[in-house]
């Protein structure tokens, strides 16, 4: 298959390894931001391939696990107002919430429906013109554009019923409040490839600029990883601190004009509340006026008045980068992915997830 088995070649993964330990000979502290790029690491070993002064670490770029159990409860509130649908992709339907979780407001008689995109709501909400259909607008940049074109589809359809809770979140912003706390001292990012194809390589520059951090824009499939591992390892060793793309099939430094387009025109950054990081401000997606309607904030009250996590779980911790599951008392034994305690292990790109399938000490060894 083109694009995909010709970046899965054993012998030009060995090159690249071979090249990355010859060349390696200062300490490389890499965090990996997406969520798919911790399973993929994972899935193909690579943390085992690396030689000893290059360390990775998982971090906070999995949208699931990064929705903040306030926000969980707010929308197992919205369940549970009659005439409400509530509309999800399937990974957070099994996010607990303070007491509860979506599925568990779906086993007590509240409408939840998973589906794969927002335009799968409108058609829900044609379908259903007395009821109010409430999408779980969750994501980065990737997932944005398409949630702003459906909320443009319904003004010019006039589906009046269809609403969203705006829980979108902005890469960049997270980025920098990662690199201002130094919790975990990393030299050398690995910028998403889905994110960077919306938003291109541009956005990240200050990652060199303001904190001589290296910077390279990876694919998911070994060789891309491998190839962009390599250039923030050269980066390193040279002290020469920049953005590079290695997911040139994938993302240009503009990224996709349209996309953005359409984003802006629907979206205006705001405050965004991070499980395990707090409110960042510009971190978020809050719609504009003209389409604030579309807020379900707009006609429900849905602030709650206490959330509780289980301090047990270290989830918040895990997505900083500075704990692994490992470090967890509930890993693999009462937070299991059959029985979850946090998100980090619900989700399919939790880093919680990839230690308990892929991991040495793993369960779930493919």
């Amino acid at each position: 298959m083109k694009f995909l088995t010709e970046f899965r070649d054993p012998a030009l993964a060995r090159k690249l390894v071979s090249h990355i330990e010859k060349t390696s000979t200062k300490e490389a502290r890499l965090m990996e931001f997406c969520g798919t790029h911790t399973m993929a690491i994972f899935r193909f070993g690579i943390r085992q391939l690396l030689p000893p002064n290059v360390k990775m670490a998982s971090g906070p770029g999995c949208p699931v696990c990064v929705t903040s159990v306030r926000d969980i409860d707010r929308a197992i509130a919205l369940a549970h107002i009659p005439g409400n649908i509530i509309t999800t992709f399937g990974d957070m339907i099994r996010v607990p919430g303070s007491q509860s979780s979506l599925a568990g407001a779906r086993a007590e008689g509240c409408d939840v429906r998973i589906v794969y995109s927002a335009r799968d709501s409108l058609d829900i909400a044609l379908e259903n013109p007395d009821k109010k259909v409430v999408f779980l607008a969750i994501g980065f940049e990737t997932t944005a554009p398409t949630i702003a074109a459906a909320i443009l589809e319904a003004e010019e359809r006039g589906i009046n019923n269809f609403f969203i809770l705006p829980l979108n979140k902005l890469c960049p912003p997270i980025m920098h409040r990662l690199l201002e706390l130094g919790e975990v001292g990393i030299n050398g990012i690995l910028a998403p490839g889905h994110v960077s194809v919306i938003i291109g390589s541009l956005p990240y520059s200050f990652i060199p600029q303001e904190f001589n951090v290296a910077c390279a824009v990876s694919g998911f499939e070994p060789l891309d990883i491998l190839m962009a591992i390599d250039r923030l390892v050269g980066q390193i060793e040279r002290e020469d601190y920049k953005v590079e793309i290695a997911y040139p099939r994938g993302v240009r430094p503009e990224g996709n004009p349209e996309a953005l387009r359409l984003m802006w025109k629907v979206f205006e950054p705001g405050p965004g509340e991070w499980r395990g990081i707090g409110v960042v401000e510009g971190s978020g997606l809050h719609l504009r006026q003209e389409y604030r309607n579309r807020d379900i904030g707009s006609i429900f009250d849905i602030d709650v008045k206490e959330s509780r996590e289980n301090k047990a779980c270290l989830c918040g911790d895990v997505l900083r980068g500075v704990k692994t599951p490992e470090d967890c008392k509930l890993f693999a034994g009462v937070c299991t992915p059959a029985h979850p305690v946090g998100p980090c292990m619900v989700s399919s790109e939790g880093t919680c997830a990839a230690y308990y399938r892929y991991s040495d000490g793993g369960r779930w060894i493919e």
